[in-house]
């Protein structure tokens, strides 16, 4: 058990002092608001070395520009610096040409000797998110890229500590409370498996050989990379191919980690920023948001999920939160690894009825679809089913069945209706398949304990923690969730998704 030291909103600013940190996975949602967040806080930091995959130090610095400082987010920053804003970010921020599926990032020596010397610390939030990605995909980035993350962790002489990025849904399918513990090499969620990682590298490698020795298509070998995920996930015991390869990175991280402690952040589903730096910021499609623009579009009058259980969500900026406090946390003890989930359903559940409660209001209130006049078109409630064998009879009798007399009928009418037969079909498919991949998370009844984030919050004096810019909540029970599913993450979901 980790003793914490009392911190307070200034302490932890001060850690990031003259601080050089590496961060992986800048250019994404939770990489700009910790990257935001850190230059805003303490401008004294010496140097954010940010990887970013590109060829060379000019398209790093491009992609840098417009994909990370260019966004709204960094409003903030730009109107405290003015004109000296893009002087502050070239002193600040270092981008690095390289990728995190390469040994040593691809970087070239020179660059790696400074770097090994330089670095307190290392965030590993490089990651593909996609549910269904192919296999081999996602186990570079999600498992080889933990790898190499640690291998290139292991010659920084000055480091303190490695904070690894995954998600609180490694746990698959698992009901009741699951705690904060780490995955051992080889451990399955599945009675009477156990998982080898080289074995799973091999298994990559023979299935690109057999396509590439038979001359697939590029779709073709992607269907068949992106199914191979999908069986092994299930075979072991996960939902699919991301929190499986998550769950394998995670092991990587324990079994190679050094003299330096790691820590691994566990964060549920991630949604829009609840205060910092300002409302409603957000990036990318989350979990839940596709149903929401589903809704909003009317292409989605039904889904799967129970409404009688909770969701869990978190906001982006209390994730942020949770990261810097757990980096600037002094442990008391020498514990080599620690796991946070950073997560509501135990202090501060979401219903799932309340959440699409407010979805109905919003978008009764705020309509997108328009008819073909331009009048705004009336909607209709969402209707849930909260088992798959109920949806699966609904879409069998309402959409199947009649797909297949289109079908028998453009048979007999020599393909008059091909393409409408098809294009009805592939959509029925796509609705099919992404129903399966979010059934776990509709129809979740874990519950995630939090016990070590707990610990940290006990240990954050918190009648110092709301000093304008130190600001560094990240207790759930702040969150009224129905004024910010209402208030803040629709309109956020619109504004930034929608459009």
């Amino acid at each position: 058990m980790a003793m914490i030291g009392e911190m307070d909103a200034d302490s932890v600013v001060g850690y990031f002092r003259n601080k050089s940190i590496l961060i992986t996975g800048s250019t994404g949602f939770l990489g700009k608001v910790l990257v935001e967040k850190i230059l805003r806080v303490q401008p004294d930091v010496k140097k954010l070395f940010l990887l970013i995959r590109a060829p060379n130090v000019e398209s790093a610095k491009l992609r840098l520009q417009t994909e990370v400082t260019a966004k709204e987010i960094f409003q903030l920053l730009k109107k405290k610096h003015g004109v000296g804003f893009e002087n502050f970010i070239e002193e600040k921020i270092c981008p690095l040409a390289g990728d995190i599926m390469h040994e040593d990032f691809g970087l070239d020596s020179a660059q790696l000797r400074a770097l090994c010397k330089d670095i307190d610390i290392i965030v590993n939030g490089a990651a593909t998110t996609n549910f269904s990605e192919r296999y081999d995909a996602a186990f570079d980035v999600n498992v080889l890229g933990a790898k190499n993350v640690c291998a290139f962790a292991n010659k920084c002489t000055k480091l303190k500590m490695l904070l690894h990025v995954s998600t609180a849904y490694v746990a698959g399918e698992q009901e009741g409370l699951i705690p904060e513990k780490p995955f051992l090499m080889g451990e399955t969620l599945r009675v009477g498996t156990h998982l080898d990682i080289e074995s799973e590298i091999n298994l990559i490698k023979e299935a690109r050989r057999e396509l590439r020795a038979n001359c697939s298509t590029e779709k073709a070998e992607k269907k068949t990379m992106k199914e191979l995920g999908l069986k092994r996930a299930r075979h072991f015991g996960w939902p699919n191919t991301y929190v499986f390869t998550k769950a394998m990175g995670e092991m990587i991280m324990g079994h190679l980690r050094g003299r330096f402690l790691v820590v691994i952040i566990r964060p549920s589903i991630i949604t829009s920023t609840l205060k910092e730096p300002f409302p409603g910021w957000m990036e990318g499609i989350r979990t839940i948001d596709s149903v929401m623009i589903g809704y909003a579009k009317q292409i989605l009058p039904f889904f799967i999920g129970d409404l009688d259980l909770i969701i869990d969500v978190i906001p982006g900026d209390i994730v942020v939160n949770a990261m810097m406090v757990a980096m600037a946390a002094q442990l008391k003890d020498q514990q080599p690894q620690i796991i946070y989930h950073v997560t509501s359903s135990l202090r501060n559940p979401a219903p799932s009825a309340l959440v699409v409660e407010s979805m109905h209001r919003y978008f009764f209130e705020n309509p997108l679809c328009k008819g073909r006049n331009g009048e705004h078109v009336r909607m209709k409630k969402m209707r849930f089913f909260s088992t798959l064998a109920q949806l699966r009879f609904y879409t069998a009798l309402v959409y199947k069945l009649p797909l297949q007399m289109l079908g028998l009928l453009n048979i007999a009418l020599c393909g008059v209706f091909s393409r409408y037969y098809n294009k009805l079909s592939r959509k029925y498919i796509f609705f099919m398949h992404m129903v399966e991949l979010y059934a776990p998370y509709g129809l979740f009844k874990g519950c995630f304990d939090d016990t070590n984030l707990e610990r940290l919050r006990m240990a954050m004096n918190t009648d110092q923690n709301n000093n304008g810019s130190y600001y560094f909540d990240f207790d759930p029970k702040s969150v009224d969730w129905d004024d910010y599913f209402y208030r803040v993450h629709i309109p956020g979901v619109v504004k930034y998704t929608c459009h």
